[in-house]
Formats: C-alpha cells, sequence, structure tokens
C-alpha cells in the first residue's frame, strides 16, 4: 500500500491555507512578511524547490545598490526618465524596507560607497560618463535627499591598489550586505510569525479560480485561497505568458589576502561585472555579456570564457602582483526582460505574481514583496 502522509502532517503542515507563496527569495519571503503582519490570522505558506532557495537570493554579491553612472545612463536611453526615476524610487526604498525590516547589524549592513572603474583603454568612456554627473545628481536628489550623490574619486586608485584604472567614480550613498546573513534574517523572522516554510517542494503546476486553487508539487498536493509566484528567474516554468528570462551569473571568491586594501561595492563593464571585500577576500562576478545565449539559462554552471575574464581582471587590475587563491566559484540565476520595470500584478484571478527583478534583487525584493502582498484580498 502507498505510504501517504500522517494525520499529524496533513493536519499541521499541509492543510487550510489562506495564500501559498512560489519562491522562498527575498520577494516571497518579503511577500509572506507583509501579509501576516497585515493580517496575523491568515495561514500562510511557502513553497521552494530547492533545500535552499533556487534563484539569486542566497547566492548573489551582496550589493545595496541602486545603479551606477553607466547604468543610469543607459536606462534613461533605453526607458527615458521616468521610467528611470520610478526605478532608482522603487530600489531605494526597497532597500529602506530592508534595513528597517532587519537591522543593520543583522544584515552586516556597510555603506562604504559604490564605485564605477573605467580602465585606461575606456578614457572617452569615462569622460562621457563624468560629463552626466551633475545632470544624474540633480535628476536624482528629489529621491535620494543629497545633492553629491556621485563624485569623482581618482585619489582612490592608487589607495585600493589597482593597476591600469584611470577614473573611479564614486556613490556614498551605496553599501552592501552579508547574502546569508540577511536570508538567514528574514527566514526566522518570517518563521518566527507562524509562516510555515517547505523546503524541496517542487511546484509542477496549479488549477483553479479565484477562492480556490489546488497547488501539485513533487510532495503532494495542497491548496490555498490565493497564490503569489515570486520564483523570478524560473517564473516562466508556471506562468509561461510572462516576458521574464534567466540570467546567470558566475561568481568566483579568494581565500583571505593579508592587508587587503579594497574597500566598497565596485562596479565595471556597464554593471555587467562586481566586486567587492568579504572577510579580507575578493568576491568578483558577472562578465554575463561575453556569452549572452550562453548564460541565459535556469542551469546552475560555470563555463571557461567567463571564468577566465573573472581571474583576468582579478589577476592584472584588482590585485596586480598579489597570488590570489580562488577558494570557491558557483553561479545563481536573475530574472530579466525587455523592459527594466518588474512585473506585479494579478495574472489570473487569485494568482499573483511579482517577478523581473532584472538583477537588482536585493534592492527592490522588500518593496516588490509588499506590493504583490498588497493586491491580494481575502
Amino acid at each position: 500500500m502507498e505510504q501517504s502522509f500522517s494525520y499529524w502532517e496533513q493536519n499541521s503542515f499541509l492543510t487550510g491555507f489562506d495564500v501559498i507563496i512560489i519562491g522562498s527569495g527575498i520577494v516571497g519571503l518579503s511577500a509572506a512578511l507583509r501579509l501576516v503582519k497585515q493580517n496575523p490570522a491568515l495561514n500562510v505558506g511557502i513553497l521552494e524547490s530547492g533545500f535552499l532557495p533556487s534563484g539569486a537570493s542566497t547566492k548573489n554579491a551582496g550589493f545595496a545598490c541602486f545603479g551606477s553612472v553607466s547604468e543610469a545612463i543607459d536606462e534613461i536611453k533605453s526607458s527615458g526618465e521616468e521610467s528611470f526615476l520610478q526605478l532608482v524610487e522603487m530600489r531605494w526604498k526597497g532597500l529602506s524596507k530592508l534595513r528597517a525590516n532587519l537591522g543593520d547589524d543583522s544584515i552586516s549592513f556597510e555603506q562604504y560607497g559604490g564605485f564605477e572603474i573605467f580602465k585606461d583603454s575606456e578614457y572617452i568612456f569615462a569622460k562621457e560618463c563624468i560629463e552626466q554627473m551633475d545632470y544624474l545628481n540633480k535628476l536624482i536628489q528629489p529621491i535620494i535627499g543629497k545633492h553629491d550623490i556621485y563624485a569623482v574619486s581618482n585619489a582612490k586608485i592608487a589607495e585600493f591598489g589597482f593597476s591600469g584604472v584611470n577614473t573611479l567614480i564614486e556613490n556614498k550613498y551605496e553599501g552592501m550586505l552579508h547574502t546569508g546573513k540577511m536570508m538567514s534574517s528574514l527566514i526566522a523572522k518570517v518563521a518566527g510569525l507562524g509562516v510555515q516554510i517547505l523546503n524541496c517542494c517542487r511546484v509542477q503546476q496549479f488549477t483553479g479560480d479565484a477562492g480556490e486553487h489546488r497547488i501539485f508539487t513533487s510532495q503532494g498536493e495542497f491548496k490555498a485561497r490565493a497564490i503569489i509566484v515570486a520564483t523570478n528567474a524560473f517564473a516562466r516554468d508556471l506562468l509561461p505568458e510572462l516576458e521574464v528570462f534567466p540570467g546567470r551569473g558566475q561568481i568566483l571568491v579568494t581565500e583571505p589576502i593579508p592587508d587587503l586594501k579594497v574597500r566598497g561595492a565596485f562596479h565595471y563593464n556597464r554593471g555587467y561585472t562586481y566586486f567587492r571585500n568579504i572577510d579580507n577576500r575578493i568576491l568578483l562576478g558577472g562578465f554575463r555579456n561575453l556569452d549572452t545565449t550562453a548564460e541565459q539559462t535556469t542551469e546552475p554552471g560555470l563555463t571557461d570564457i567567463v571564468q577566465t575574464a573573472l581571474e583576468n581582471l582579478l589577476r592584472e587590475t584588482i590585485l596586480p602582483g598579489v597570488n590570489a587563491k580562488i577558494e570557491s566559484r558557483w553561479s545563481g540565476v536573475m530574472g530579466f526582460g525587455p523592459e527594466l520595470q518588474p512585473i506585479v500584478k494579478e495574472v489570473r484571478p487569485g494568482v499573483f505574481c511579482a517577478v523581473r527583478c532584472n538583477g537588482m534583487g536585493i534592492a527592490m525584493g522588500s518593496l516588490l514583496g509588499e506590493q504583490v502582498a498588497d493586491l491580494v484580498s481575502i
């Protein structure tokens, strides 16, 4: 006879849900936090396909950023001033909510600033970015509340020990955090409010209409009155009509380096490449643009072309003359789309989504979670 869940398991873990959230990343957990704070009587469950969150929430670089100068320029060219300002406001508010929800100490938040580096060969590009700084500072000032957001900080090039870098643009209001501590704190806070988080439970499909949904998973069937899809890069597995496409980010981290000079969150290559210090190590990721076809995948993995580019940047530019050994490598999958605006809406009756963070999950995740939770009416 087929084994089934016990009476206790069915009664305490698998039934009676008002809302089921699919995905236990930053957005999904933030949505759960908002729902139970607004209505403590709600029975909220979170289903996660992985042992740990499957997307980028526990695999990102830990940047608390809202955009480098070159990224801002590209975003304005692509979407216009109004859309750009909306994105900056969402990122800034999202970061503020994250810090307010968890506290700076619990996520090891440090505001050492963000820096965009330009190599010697990019002198003209750097000059173009510098010429746009005053315009961007005036544009963003009402959102950030500061007028001196971007500034040239070339004196710090030697201080950080970089080689072959001619220009450094600083954003003093960006910071960085410890991704693992952030997610541990968020999980603990949500679980402490009575939300069930069930891992290794892959959602295969769901059916139903507003008021009653059946969710079929690798562990069995669940029922809920409403569903929130918060799987970002994996959203099309369940909602194929959404314009969300995966983008894999590859990362490496060095062993501890004595007297490491690098301190801050650094951007390079129009935001496609990024690095920072963490526990006296260099964490370096990116170069997805070198092979966009191969990196448009939900599969974890590493490639020679990207890893070689990362190592070359590390040894030639970031740590010249330092024999830094690589301690570990990994990848995480982000969700992108033809538009920079995220998708937060009711997709079908009683089915909601908050996806397409476009590489800004840490900045936007807390806000998007709240926004989608506020759409749910039960």
